[in-house]
């Protein structure tokens, strides 16, 4: 399997002290959390984690929680379908130079204003329905397009959104 990223890559090194290692896999839960609710898991979850993704899809545990659970910290290309794993690399792979939107870029600009860090995001399904839209709207661009946008322009919000 081929690592987009894992929780253990952030809670080594430079993580925050204080912080619970776990906090390490909220931004990757968050992504995998929009992947499941938009049915782009891989067929390894479909066969062995039937219980996981209906709990994810009824909020019941968050992506992170999915993520420690069914994924064992790691978040790859085995976890997504075709089409889930060509948006990873397009908009979530860390490993690339972009000149376009991130993934970690989203979340920091969404998330993470007047927090200490990204990692001190709390891992709520409050924070999963800001990140969310951002998301959506970066792979609908990518769908539509096959690039993911300016990313000093921040998508725009449906016409019922009022936050």
């Amino acid at each position: 399997m081929s690592s987009y990223d894992r929780a253990g890559w952030h809670y080594g090194g430079d993580f925050p002290g204080g912080l619970p290692p776990e906090n390490g896999g909220t931004h990757i839960g968050m992504f995998l959390a929009w992947c499941i609710m938009n049915n782009l898991q891989g067929e390894f979850h479909d066969r062995e984690s039937a219980g996981g993704l209906e709990a994810v899809r009824e909020r019941g545990i968050t992506g992170r929680e999915f993520l420690m659970a069914e994924c064992d910290e790691k978040f790859g290309d085995e976890d997504l379908d075709e089409e889930g794993n060509r948006f990873a690399r397009a908009y979530y792979e860390i490993t690339q130079e972009k000149e376009e939107a991130s993934y970690l870029s989203d979340y920091e600009r969404i998330l993470s204003p007047g927090l200490p860090s990204l990692y001190h995001v709390a891992d709520t399904w409050e924070n999963y329905d800001m990140i969310a839209p951002v998301i959506s709207a970066r792979y609908q661009h990518w769908r539509t397009t096959g690039n993911l946008g300016d990313p000093s322009v921040e998508p725009k919000k449906s016409w019922w959104r009022f936050w």
